[in-house]
């Protein structure tokens, strides 16, 4: 199997982070540079049609594209250890964490990122920075609402860790970066103490 990554994009991040919590090696990683414009060449658009990153090729030649997709399927063939639920009720609650981390926090990052930053102007184009602003100032109301929950348990899905981790450390890591987003410094202590432990893992080493 193939996986298409690129290097510090965050959704890719998300998928070799999950790899490396699952302990599942031997997949050939292959770096799309996106600065260069490869996930528009003809090639890889026949494998992602919305020329997206990451996409896993799997043995028969099939295609998975989406992030989400892809660790659904990398969890049914390795259910070891768990990070996607055990039964219904445990899948319902880690996928809806999941899911606003990656809605409300990872794409009001990435917006208010690629609008304002002038080094992704190559790949939005044309940039919006008043959109990438508002995205911003509603980006620290979703962080206030993670903050609150992490007083009330570990991890952002409940007691253990669980995909939604690595969303959300995906996701603050790439602001981070850009845009010096910092929990710590707007006061959101346990968020920033979230973060902190999360990045003690040695799958946050794995770009």
């Amino acid at each position: 199997m193939k996986l298409y990554s690129a290097y510090r994009a965050p959704n890719p991040r998300r998928v070799l982070m999950f790899l490396a919590e699952k302990n599942i090696s031997g997949l050939d990683v292959v770096n799309v540079d996106l600065n260069q414009g490869e996930h528009r060449a003809a090639g890889y658009v026949a494998k992602s049609p919305l020329s997206t990153v990451p996409a896993l090729e799997l043995d028969d030649g099939r295609v998975l594209t989406e992030t989400r997709a892809i660790c659904t399927w990398l969890e049914g063939h390795h259910p070891e250890p768990n990070l996607m639920g055990h039964d219904a009720d445990e899948r319902a609650f880690i996928e809806m964490a999941d899911r606003r981390v990656e809605l409300y926090l990872m794409a009001g990052l990435a917006h208010w990122i690629r609008h304002c930053h002038p080094g992704l102007a190559p790949l939005e184009n044309p940039q919006f920075p008043d959109f990438g602003r508002s995205q911003g100032d509603k980006v620290v109301a979703v962080a206030r609402w993670l903050d609150h929950e992490l007083q009330t348990h570990p991890w952002v899905a409940g007691e253990r860790l669980t995909i939604a981790d690595i969303t959300a450390f995906c996701a603050l890591e790439f602001a981070r970066g850009l845009m010096k987003f910092v929990p710590g410094e707007l006061g959101f202590q346990a968020l920033q103490g979230w973060r902190d432990r999360m990045n003690e893992r040695p799958s946050a080493k794995v770009l």
